[in-house]
């Protein structure tokens, strides 16, 4: 399912136009990202939560020259499924 499937299933399901769905899936999807930005954390009960996790810095190795390189400390996005998710795809 992509973006454009997802805008048609949400406006179906919530009986509004495609154009309203759509702007309610950007918004969303700009709130998730603005509380990241600001490594806040979003939880969204039964289905997951979204969190900001920082890596260290790290010694890694080139696979075509085998050299070794410096891979710098940086912060990533990750999801954690909730338990009624994780359930629905068992």
């Amino acid at each position: 399912m992509n973006r454009q499937d997802l805008i048609v299933k949400i406006a179906k399901d919530a009986d509004v136009t495609k154009k309203a769905a759509g702007a309610a899936l950007t918004a969303v999807i700009d709130g998730i990202t603005l509380a990241l930005e600001k490594n806040e954390k979003v939880s969204l009960v039964g289905f997951g939560t979204f969190k900001v996790n920082r890596r260290n810095a790290r010694v890694g190795v080139n696979p075509q020259t085998k050299a070794k390189i410096n891979i710098p400390a940086r912060k990533v996005p990750v999801f954690k499924a909730g338990k009624k998710l994780k359930e629905a795809v068992r």
